[in-house]
């Protein structure tokens, strides 16, 4: 077991001794956030472990302030803002250095009267199609890479400012640099090493070209796995950098200088372990990975919603950026969407359109469900992308929420795959955000409009 991980039986070893007084009992919401409770640790040994613990299944029906939205079939004032169930998976069962005495856990999120899971829950949505992967014998092995700027204004100082006149940890682009990453260090390290303790692989971390901008790597693992450590992460971070005075964003883009990415590589193999991507067709890819590949470009545009959430994401999608703009794959070139790289059995595509604002197991599940699409229909795959995709004529992905929202509410291969209950959720997530900035006047009308106009 990866050091950081516990069995229930070293739990209540723990609590025994007066080590941990405190689990959290944590969920992911439709904005990729950890939300829950903290229990007392004796509680949850006694009763939460065997029966759960609930939840007021307005979690899923919130936009990112915790208003309460219409639209959503699950969750309503006329429904009364009931209770879901979150089941604790004892897989996910850790330490969090950076909270004394406690640890833990993420759910399942069921529904009360026994109906089974809640199937908009983005656990949920990603475990249906890791289902879907299972009964062809294939298992999907996934690792995000996260991008962040780092502030020397704390959380609170930022919020009173209104996020203005920040100043960031790095004056210059430290992309790859040592000696400006040791400027920061200290917090880097402790973040790497109390996410270590948490149960995770840590493999490196560096520099981008943003001022302040950083990027923990860690190794890939089951899809499952990595999308649960990275929501840790995202909220490990945060609470981290709060405790030595300083700010993160993960959101897309901050300004007008390079946003944050995440791009997310993925790869298959066999239930038996067999990597099933690699073969003796053109580029070394196997007739698996060339309809996987064919799948993620024919479902590219109708799924960017899901890899591109919010109003802020599409801001990202700027030539000359690195965020792609084109539907092209090519091998090892970063201006396309998908990017090939590796070989032999590392061989894998990677995905560049989602942000750091992007939840993990909607896009995760997205891109399985693309792959799906292009290996039940055997679809051809196209030759490589070579040059400068940014400049060439292929279409191009959505360049607004509104777009990309309304190609996936369209879309038959989603409802294929997700079902009509999620993509209508999803959809009116959509719609809410898009009806909260329409009503928003903004710093920049302001000071565009209040003399000049």
């Amino acid at each position: 077991m990866r050091e950081g991980m516990l069995s229930l039986h070293e739990l209540e070893a723990k609590v025994a001794a007066g080590v941990v007084d405190t689990v959290l009992v944590a969920m992911t919401d439709m904005q990729g956030r950890l939300q829950g409770k903290r229990c007392a640790a004796k509680y949850f040994l006694d009763e939460v472990v065997r029966h759960g613990t609930e939840a007021c299944n307005y979690l899923l029906a919130v936009d990112v302030d915790m208003n309460t939205v219409g639209g959503y079939t699950m969750s309503s004032w006329e429904h009364g803002y009931g209770d879901f169930v979150l089941a604790p998976d004892m897989s996910t069962l850790r330490s969090v250095p950076w909270q004394p005495g406690t640890v833990l856990v993420i759910c399942d999120v069921g529904r009360v009267d026994g109906g089974g899971p809640v199937a908009p829950s983005p656990r949920q949505v990603l475990r249906a199609q890791l289902d879907r992967l299972d009964e062809r014998g294939l298992r999907a092995f996934v690792g995000t890479e996260l991008e962040f700027l780092l502030f020397d204004d704390s959380f609170e100082n930022a919020w009173s400012s209104g996020y203005t006149n920040m100043r960031p940890s790095n004056q210059y682009n430290v992309d790859y640099s040592l000696l400006g990453t040791a400027r920061v260090e200290p917090v880097l390290r402790r973040i790497r090493n109390e996410m270590a303790g948490a149960g995770l692989y840590v493999e490196s971390a560096k520099g981008e070209c943003n001022l302040g901008q950083h990027e923990i790597a860690f190794r890939y693992d089951e899809a499952l796995i990595t999308c649960d450590n990275h929501v840790i992460y995202k909220n490990g971070a945060k609470e981290i950098a709060a405790q030595e005075g300083k700010s993160l964003s993960f959101m897309a883009k901050y300004d007008e200088r390079e946003g944050n990415s995440c791009h997310i590589h993925i790869s298959l193999r066999s239930t038996d372990g067999a990597a099933v991507l690699a073969g003796d067709r053109p580029n070394g890819f196997s007739a698996l990975m060339e309809h996987f590949v064919a799948g993620q470009l024919a479902c590219l545009r109708e799924f960017t919603y899901l890899l591109a959430p919010n109003i802020n994401s599409y801001k990202r999608f700027a030539a000359g950026s690195f965020a792609p703009t084109a539907v092209a794959w090519g091998l090892d070139n970063r201006t396309c969407s998908l990017r090939v790289v590796g070989h032999g059995e590392s061989l894998r595509p990677e995905n560049r359109l989602p942000g750091g604002d992007v939840n993990p197991y909607i896009a995760v599940a997205a891109l399985i469900a693309a792959g799906l699409h292009g290996i039940e229909n055997e679809l051809a795959l196209e030759a490589p992308f070579a040059g400068n995709a940014y400049e060439s004529d292929k279409e191009r992905v959505p360049t607004t929420l509104r777009e990309a929202a309304d190609l996936f509410a369209r879309s038959t291969i989603a409802r294929d795959a997700f079902g009509d209950e999620v993509v209508d959720h999803y959809v009116n997530a959509a719609h809410v955000e898009l009806a909260a900035f329409e009503s928003a006047v903004t710093d920049w009308e302001r000071k565009r409009g209040f003399e000049r106009l």
